[in-house]
């Protein structure tokens, strides 16, 4: 899907969520607690959504909520965000694709 690939290369931090989502609810207050101001889609919110998360699901997403972009590279759901947050990885990486500066 063309216009998915657009929305993730088009920002340095993208997270596709549901707010019905508790996970994409903690995944967006630990980018926002950090400084980081990511693009955030709200698949149950906005048109073509069901549509993103079958594109999110063809790319081998699993669950489809919440999922994490960082310099147009997959990264993950909750579960690998979390592990490269304890892992002291994840800030390293926001600052390479210019999300963090400190």
């Amino acid at each position: 899907m063309a216009s998915l690939q657009k929305m993730i290369s088009e920002k340095s931090v993208v997270i596709f969520t549901k707010n019905s989502c508790c996970m994409s609810h903690t995944i967006k207050t630990l980018f926002l607690d950090m400084g980081v101001n990511p693009t955030i889609y709200e698949l149950d919110e906005i048109n073509r959504g069901k549509e993103i998360e079958q594109a999110l699901a063809q790319l081998g997403c699993s669950p489809t909520v919440p999922v994490v972009f960082i310099g147009g590279q997959l990264v993950g759901g909750a579960n690998q965000v979390m592990s490269l947050h304890l892992n002291r990885s994840l800030v390293p990486m926001l600052k390479r694709a210019g999300a963090l500066w400190l």
